[in-house]
């Protein structure tokens, strides 16, 4: 198991305070966070390559603060592949092994990565004029054949593009499924972080924010910071006016958690039903409003509306915009019920 304790450096304007974490063995722990926060640094000082100010890197509960990068047992996949060009992806793939296999189990090894991650058309090959989603799995390939105690991610996918992206995310499930191997896996990107982790943890102005379960993080941020860069829409500003029972600009919201304290709410957008008209229903919160504007939402629609002072946004389908003839200054119903508001 890697634990981190009390961990501080302090690189030009980026001063990193007492980062503490663990990952457990198997477990698949996915940093998030902007640009420039020390993520990357993170990385380096868990490899070795860079020696903390201060603080403890364990493993097993042995400090490994001082040990080499090489005898570590991790291994590191960069967002530039750092493959060596004069070499074919097999030998690429196989570096790491030699002198530490016999020439049967590097050849048995290397087949083994290559199908997994669909490269055996390509071993012959060398990394010139390789695709981006190639190189990335020759790299990780080459990262998993020594059968690395912990393998660390440092933005793998931010070169490639949206289809080679998704790939790469089924590739990493799949090899987090079949193998035992703790990954670190950095990113800025929230919904590869919800993909791929079994835990997240959120890292901004250098320091860790929240850790949490997928669900649990989206679910309960710590905070509106948190909450803002995990890009949540229709995060609000409440206050308990009586039990389960908020309010929010003005209005008055019925929630279904009993919260003695809150400083914001979060409301779904797709547990928001538009309608011409008001309906009864088991929903407990029921808004007068009009539509101002929409824009894309993947396959489906957003659309913005103004609740009095507050302004919502509703998740629906394109048949449903369709259904509504909706059009802007459009008067509408906005219903939700108190399950789908979340506060913190």
């Amino acid at each position: 198991m890697l634990e981190l304790k009390g961990i501080c450096k302090k690189l030009g304007t980026m001063d990193m305070q007492d980062v503490s974490l663990s990952i457990t063995p198997g477990q698949y722990f996915v940093l998030l966070g902007p640009s420039g926060v020390g993520k990357t640094v993170l990385i380096e000082i868990i490899a070795g390559l860079i020696k903390p100010d201060s603080g403890l890197v364990l493993w097993d509960d042995i400090d490994i603060t001082r040990l080499a990068p090489e005898k570590r047992g991790f291994t590191v996949v960069y967002q530039d592949y750092a493959l060596l060009p004069h070499m074919t992806v097999a030998a690429n793939i196989s570096f790491g092994l030699r002198g530490r296999a016999t020439k049967d189990d590097i050849s048995s090894r290397t087949a083994e990565l290559a199908e997994m991650l669909d490269i055996t058309d390509i071993l012959k090959r060398k990394p010139t004029g390789l695709s981006g989603g190639e190189m990335q799995r020759v790299a990780l390939a080459r990262a998993l054949a020594p059968r690395p105690r912990l393998l660390l991610l440092d933005e793998p996918f931010s070169a490639l593009d949206t289809t080679s992206r998704l790939k790469m995310r089924r590739y990493l499930k799949k090899i987090s499924q079949e193998f035992s191997t703790a990954v670190l896996h950095v990113t800025h990107d929230p919904e590869e972080a919800m993909f791929l982790g079994d835990r997240l943890g959120v890292m901004l102005d250098a320091k860790i924010r929240q850790i949490a379960s997928p669900e649990e993080l989206f679910r309960r941020p710590t905070d509106a910071v948190v909450a803002e860069f995990l890009g949540m829409q229709n995060l609000l500003p409440a206050h308990i006016v009586a039990k389960h029972v908020c309010m929010v600009n003005g209005q008055r919201f019925e929630l279904g958690e009993d919260s003695a304290e809150i400083s914001h709410v979060w409301i779904k957008p797709e547990e928001i039903v538009l309608s011409p008209e008001p309906f009864r229903s088991s929903a407990r919160n029921q808004l007068a409003c009009k539509v101002e504007s929409w824009e894309p939402h993947g396959a489906l629609l957003a659309v913005r509306i103004i609740c009095g002072e507050l302004e919502l946004f509703s998740i629906i389908t394109h048949a449903s915009f369709t259904d509504l003839n909706i059009h802007k200054g459009q008067d509408l119903y906005a219903t939700f019920k108190s399950s789908a508001l979340h506060s913190f």
